[in-house]
């Protein structure tokens, strides 16, 4: 058993403010990445360029980030951060600005690389990196995957290269700035990320520690979420620290299936990460439930559902359905029976069948 997790990570109210000291002792000169809007609504860009300007660091921002954001993005920002002279990185937002952070982190520091190295191992540093998560779902504060959409070569996954951000703080008053339904679509991420760690086949005693913890947390956000009332400041907080202990619980085991699933639709068909995800996650139980059923019992136990069902209709009454071409579903599910990569993570032998019928259970199909 192995336990690794090198980031500072801080989760509380002010974060940002309380830790002004560990933010100025990162570097001299700044690249602030975001994307277009909602670090400005939310308060976090703010947060973080008022310390910068406390200590005289000079920033640039670069807020072009896409969802899903591309090597070609990256590459972009990174020739931004390298002319500027950056020694350190601020990603700021959800999943997608702190991902690519990552990855403008490394290249800054190596400029003899381009954005065709990020996908071929090899022992480079990087800069140092701060890390604002403003989203309640990816957990990348406190991993080290970036995952990119490479566009020429027509696909989504991670970069080789393993980069932890140095410090990450997080905070959930940002929450209270975004739409319900990213909300929902980022929360239903993080219970996915806790869900597919403990039924994984590198889980163990000691790394089931954080999703265990994780569920409990999560749980006592269900009925706020499933509501139509307002969410309230405290749920905010718990709503962050469940998606940064979600993140802790895939460092240990990476994702499994349900992710694996999830990329077709989103790099294909657009469809928001969270609920691309949460789409296959049923299904997912349910298909381990016969080699483990004491395992999915446990995250039934700790979510307080009744069984795989209860935990469906849950789900679905987060993030809807999703229709498909039957011609559709049967190209992504062959493509998914190759991906022996996910397959091996399965806490059970998988078949082709069980495959198919993960797809038949979790999508409509017209």
């Amino acid at each position: 058993m192995r336990f690794y997790i090198p980031t500072n990570i801080y989760v509380e109210k002010n974060c940002v403010q309380h830790h002004a000291k560990d933010v100025l002792a990162l570097g001299k000169k700044a690249l602030i990445v975001t994307g277009k809007h909602s670090a400005k609504t939310n308060g976090s860009l703010d947060d973080v360029l008022k310390i910068l300007q406390s200590g005289n660091v000079p920033y640039q921002i670069f807020n072009e980030v896409e969802e899903n954001p591309s090597v070609e993005t990256v590459a972009c920002a990174a020739e931004m951060g390298k002319a500027f002279a950056a020694d350190f990185v601020i990603g700021i937002g959800g999943g997608s600005p702190i991902d690519a952070a990552k990855a403008i982190a490394l290249l800054i520091a190596n400029p003899s690389e381009t954005e065709t190295s990020l996908y071929t191992p090899k022992d480079l540093k990087t800069l140092p990196l701060l890390a604002v998560p403003t989203t309640c779902g990816t957990g990348t504060e406190a991993t080290p995957v970036s995952v990119l959409t490479n566009r020429k070569g027509g696909f989504k996954k991670s970069i080789a290269c393993k980069i932890f951000p140095t410090l990450s703080l997080v905070d959930g008053k940002y929450l209270a700035f975004a739409e319900k339904e990213l909300i929902l679509n980022t929360a239903v991420d993080a219970l996915s990320h806790m869900v597919e760690s403990y039924l994984n086949s590198q889980s163990n005693v000691y790394n089931r520690m954080f999703p265990e913890y994780g569920l409990k947390i999560w749980e006592q956000n269900k009925n706020a979420l499933l509501s139509d009332a307002p969410i309230d400041e405290k749920l905010y907080e718990n709503l962050m620290l469940a998606s940064t202990l979600a993140g802790m619980s895939i460092v240990h085991t990476s994702t499994a299936l349900p992710h694996g699933m999830s990329y077709d639709l989103t790099y294909n068909l657009c469809v928001p990460h969270g609920k691309a995800v949460g789409y296959f996650l049923a299904a997912y139980m349910k298909a381990c439930e016969k080699s483990v059923p004491a395992d999915v019992r446990t995250i039934l136990d700790l979510l307080k559902l009744k069984d795989v069902a209860a935990f469906a209709e849950m789900v679905k009454a987060m993030i809807g359905t999703y229709e498909l071409p039957r011609a559709t579903v049967e190209c992504f599910a062959q493509r998914m029976c190759e991906n022996s990569s996910k397959l091996k993570l399965a806490p059970c032998e998988l078949s082709k069948e069980d495959v198919w019928e993960i797809y038949r259970e979790s999508l409509i199909i017209n």
